[in-house]
Formats: structure tokens, C-alpha cells, sequence
């Protein structure tokens, strides 16, 4: 389509149920319909005036044969296919009655979440398997300065709040911050934490953890940094980027800055709207980043974010009256 306003997204809405073992169900789209094959979490599309609980509940009754209490939103995942743009609305199911069954011809598959990824989805069914099972927050640690103890015990105190994703990050990279990176990874994998290095190929190389790759980095890129078996992710900022970023195979994308930020003055930040436009773009789980917290994870998933990521937010004071700058 070319000329005037992009045509409203069309309304889709799906819901997660999950069974007394802890599994997700999830259908395959039968042969005829566009994306013939895939897997996806069941529901469909929302009629004119009709409201999104209704329409997936009436869906699942439709698709499955059974009687759904539809509760609170997960992720809303805005979406640009070649042809149509979607707004996947993805509910968690509270209960149902009755067994699901392929109503329409479609297979039915009960998986673990952990077992989710091996599913070939739709793109924009990409984001909501990663809100099921990767972490909400991303840390992105601040310049260690002159001491790396107290930068060790606060990162250790981060991870003991609950973080569990990482990008280690300084604007002063020497053979002190390798020592420290090459700490912090270790007590990252004490807590089941995901890690990876911002920008030095090499020394995630050296310290055996994924790379994640600054926005430049992503521009002058012709192929993959790392090898497949290596966690890649990157920073970005507009839609060529997050193209880039997902052409190189990247896990995940941090976007932003979201909003007004101290390290970028007179800058106002995407916005949320914004945000959602280049969510679009990409089928990535893309991260929130400049200006957010975690009382802004419900507004992030909103407009189709995995979760948010952070400096300041994430990272604990050294005492109770004061903080990093």
C-alpha cells in the first residue's frame, strides 16, 4: 500500500493456557492459511464492535471446544507482514472446561515452557514465547570508576534482587574491567543468569559468554560477529537497525531511548507510540530502554516489549539515602 495512512492493524487475540503439569498448548495453522504450518498459541481474530475477552473466548470455543475464563494481558505484539498488520492481544487463560481438541482440523501440542523455542511461530508469535520464559529486566551495568569492589558488591546485590539477564557495559574498557567482567560472568552463572559483553568480540570470546553489540557495531556489520552457538544481542535505535540486528540472528534487541534520559539532555525519547512502530519492524523480543523502571514493565508489554532494560533502575544504592549518577 502506498500514499495516505497505513491501514489500522487488524485485532487478533490469543490466549495462553497452560495444564496442571505447567504446559503451554499451542496449534498448528492448517494447510490453506497464510503461514501454513507454524505453531501458534490459539484464538483468532476480534469482530467489528466485538470486545477482545469475548472474541477469545469465543474462539476458544470454537477452535478447541471448550469454556475459557479469559484473564489478565501478557504482551500486546504489534506486527508488519508483507501484506497486513496485526496487533496480537495475548491473554492468560485463568481456567477452562472441557478438553481441547482440534475443532477445525488443527494439531494440538502440549510443551514445556522451556520447550517452547523449538517451535517453528509466526513472527509475531516470537515475542510472547520469550515473555514466557526469558527474563523481564535487563541490567546494563554502569562504569565501575575507580572501585570495583563496591561495583562487585552491587552487582551482587542486583543479582540477588532478581536480575537474571545482563549486559556488561563501560565506557573505559582496560585490563581492570576484564578482571571484573570476568568476575561479575561468574557470579552470573552462580545465579542462573544470562550474560553477555557489550562490543568486545574478543573478550567475550576470552571469558567464554555472548556478545552484545553496540548500535554502530550492528550498522557495519556484513555478517555475524560470533558463531551460532555463541548468545548475540544488540542495542538499537530505529527500524534499519533492529532489521540489521535481526538479519545477524540476534536473541534479543535493547530499543530506545524511551523516554527523556539524564546522559542524553534535550533528547524527549521515542515514546511509547513510537516505540510500537518500531516494535512493528522486527520480530525480535525487543527490550525498553532510557528512562524506564520496572514499575513501566506493564506499559512496555503493552506496546509489544519483552520487558525493560536499565541502568540507574536496576542498579542498587549504596546505602538507603544515595545512588549511582
Amino acid at each position: 500500500m502506498s500514499g495516505g495512512a497505513p491501514r489500522p492493524p487488524i485485532h487478533v487475540v490469543a490466549g495462553v493456557l497452560r495444564d496442571a503439569s505447567g504446559r503451554v498448548l499451542l496449534t498448528q495453522r492448517t494447510a490453506g492459511r497464510d503461514l501454513a504450518g507454524l505453531w501458534e498459541f490459539p484464538g483468532g481474530k476480534c469482530e467489528p464492535g466485538e470486545a477482545p475477552d469475548a472474541a477469545l473466548a469465543r474462539e476458544l470455543r470454537e477452535e478447541l471446544g471448550i469454556e475459557a475464563k479469559v484473564g489478565e494481558s501478557l504482551i500486546q505484539v504489534p506486527q508488519q507482514y508483507a501484506d497486513k498488520r496485526l496487533l496480537l492481544d495475548v491473554r492468560w487463560i485463568e481456567r477452562f472446561e472441557g478438553t481441547p481438541r482440534g475443532c477445525e482440523g488443527q494439531a494440538l501440542e502440549w510443551a514445556l515452557p522451556e520447550a517452547l523455542a523449538r517451535f517453528a511461530v509466526p513472527p509475531a508469535d516470537r515475542p510472547v514465547v520469550a515473555a514466557l520464559v526469558e527474563p523481564p529486566l535487563c541490567l546494563v551495568t554502569p562504569d565501575p570508576g575507580a572501585d570495583g569492589t563496591q561495583w562487585l558488591e552491587r552487582f551482587e546485590r542486583a543479582m540477588e534482587r532478581g536480575v537474571r539477564r545482563v549486559v556488561l557495559r563501560t565506557t573505559t574498557p582496560d585490563s581492570a574491567w576484564a578482571a571484573l567482567a570476568t568476575e561479575a560472568a561468574a557470579r552470573c552463572r552462580a545465579f542462573g543468569a544470562d550474560v553477555r559483553i557489550s562490543g568486545d568480540v574478543e573478550l567475550a570470546r576470552a571469558i567464554g559468554i555472548g556478545l552484545h553489540l553496540r548500535a554502530a557495531q550492528v550498522r557495519a556489520s556484513a555478517q555475524r560477529p560470533v558463531s551460532h552457538d555463541v548468545a548475540l544481542s544488540a542495542s538499537c535505535h530505529d527500524a534499519d537497525e533492529l532489521r540489521g540486528a535481526e538479519r545477524l540472528g540476534c536473541d534479543f534487541a535493547l530499543l530506545g531511548s524511551v523516554k527523556p534520559t539524564a546522559s542524553h539532555p534535550g533528547h524527549p525519547g521515542l515514546g511509547w507510540a513510537r516505540f510500537a512502530q518500531l516494535r512493528e519492524t522486527a520480530s525480535l523480543p525487543i527490550y525498553a530502554i532510557g528512562g524506564v523502571a520496572p514499575d513501566d514493565l506493564v506499559a512496555a508489554r503493552a506496546h509489544g516489549a519483552q520487558g525493560i532494560a536499565a541502568i540507574r533502575a536496576l542498579w542498587p544504592s549504596g546505602s538507603a539515602h544515595s545512588d549511582l549518577g
